[in-house]
């Protein structure tokens, strides 16, 4: 194998190691649920990511063809990963707000989450989901 491809495959290495050592000391140390949600969604599948692209760059340099899981497994993490956080997010909104305590939207509409002609809308297919 080529030393440029082993080197730029240490180096996403050695940057999903950090990016995974952030999300994970994140993780124990933000103080509440809301600013933990950061640590795993963004650095942690960054982490995760670059380990995984690491993979398929290894695999494409030593026997010259693609890994095509590698590359499906980075897709699903990254499109999962932010529908995982919301979902969380509105559970932890809804556990511990009331809508009144929830800043204004700058829509002249109340949060989705709390609405039920928007959710039934939304299910109707009506209306986007917002």
């Amino acid at each position: 194998m080529n030393p440029a491809w082993e080197y730029a495959i240490a180096a996403l290495l050695v940057a999903a190691g950090v990016f995974g050592l952030v999300g994970s000391f994140g993780l124990i140390k933000l103080p509440d649920t809301m600013t933990r949600l950061h640590a795993p969604t963004k650095a942690t599948t960054l982490g995760v990511g670059g380990v995984l692209i690491a993979s398929m760059a290894y695999f494409w340099a030593a026997e010259g063809k693609v890994s095509w899981h590698e590359l499906m497994i980075t897709m699903f993490l990254f499109l999962t990963a932010p529908i995982t956080a919301n979902l969380i997010a509105k559970a932890q909104i809804h556990r511990t707000k009331m809508e009144d305590q929830l800043p204004p939207t700058g829509t002249g509409r109340s949060w989705a989450t709390f609405d039920p002609e928007a959710a039934s809308a939304v299910d109707d297919g009506k209306e986007a989901p917002r």
